[in-house]
């Protein structure tokens, strides 16, 4: 688990061999992103904006399961 810097979202994790990116929201919120390539997770732990990156690379680009 990382923590990290945003207003949308306080933790990620990265499952490399099940390409499964989880995130959770700072709304309480678990989501896990499915068939996610690892460069998309270090796109979005290098990106200055995790809210944005997440909009342009990950929200309604992955399948998801939410906890």
């Amino acid at each position: 688990m990382v923590t990290v810097s945003s207003s949308m979202m306080d933790a990620v994790e990265y499952d490399a061999e099940g390409r499964r990116l989880r995130i959770h929201f700072v709304d309480g919120g678990w989501y896990t992103y499915l068939r996610v390539p690892a460069a998309v997770f270090r796109g979005l732990l290098a990106a200055p904006s995790k809210g944005r990156y997440f909009h342009a690379a990950i929200k309604d680009r992955f399948a998801f399961l939410r906890r």
